[in-house]
């Protein structure tokens, strides 16, 4: 909420809620438990799940080049986010034992998996592999 008692909503980011995606300009997918199966399954393209939490520096650092990633490649990638602290099981689901990790899915297989902090060419490199 900002000061006026308004939700604030980031416009570079789309929320995916319950198992409906609402689009808030582009970008970026927010999954959590009930919406991740869907969102990996149902996308040609390879999609990068950033796996995050908000204490976590490193995942900070590394959030304005998934931004970017994501821009440059609309309609080739999806990149989305997991918050750790919010879907517990999903982190457990795939063994995530420190983050940020990052893992490629390709028709709902994770195909390529990436521990800590990673330059914007490994991200990229990894999509492209999947791709």
């Amino acid at each position: 909420m900002n000061r006026r008692g308004k939700k604030f909503v980031s416009p570079n980011i789309q929320t995916v809620e319950g198992n409906a995606l609402r689009k808030e300009n582009m970008s970026i997918l927010n999954l959590n438990q009930d919406s991740f199966d869907a969102a990996i399954n149902s996308k040609n393209e390879p999609v990068l799940v950033d796996f995050w939490a908000e204490w976590c520096g490193p995942c900070k650092m590394i959030a304005p080049v998934l931004k970017e990633i994501a821009t440059e490649q609309a309609g080739k990638a999806v990149i989305a986010k997991v918050n750790i602290d919010e879907s517990p099981e999903l982190a457990v689901r795939f063994g995530i034992t420190g983050i940020p990790t990052l893992i490629v899915f390709k028709n709902g297989k994770a195909t390529t998996t990436l521990r800590g902090v990673q330059s914007k060419s490994v991200m990229v490199k990894a999509l492209t592999a999947a791709a």
